[in-house]
């Protein structure tokens, strides 16, 4: 975190959220809604089109894939490859700097495997709770 606010302290109003808390900015890039199944994808696939992305991933729509495709290039954890054929092919695959995020990946998914059950009774009590 950055400076000390106090213990229970919130930051003061108006102040950035990236400097009361500097992983904000990760989170951004890393965990928007349909990242983490487009990343882990690519790692676990490898090179694909878009279709067969968009058939992996399931739920999500052409223009959000789209979308955050664009996004992911952007960041540098996808990279886009057009190639000039007819009908022309486009290929996405994660880069080095996505690959960086596997050992994250793996975290998470272990963690998910010890505690998510914990986490749905926890619901389940709140929820039942008057």
């Amino acid at each position: 975190m950055a400076a000390d606010t106090g213990a229970g302290r919130a930051p003061a109003p108006g102040t950035d959220p990236e400097l009361a808390c500097p992983t904000s900015a990760v989170v951004d890039i890393v965990f928007s809604r349909w990242t983490t199944p487009i990343l882990w994808t690519l790692h676990t696939r490898g090179r694909q089109r878009f279709v067969e992305l968009e058939r992996a991933i399931g739920a999500i729509t052409p223009k959000v894939l789209t979308q955050r495709l664009r996004q992911l290039e952007r960041d540098g954890m996808v990279r886009r490859t057009y190639h000039p054929e007819v009908p022309p092919r486009v290929e996405y695959e994660i880069t080095d700097l996505g690959r960086t995020l596997a050992p994250l990946f793996a975290d998470l998914a272990r963690w998910a495997a010890t505690h998510l059950d914990q986490v749905e009774q926890a619901r389940h009590a709140y929820d039942q709770a008057p």
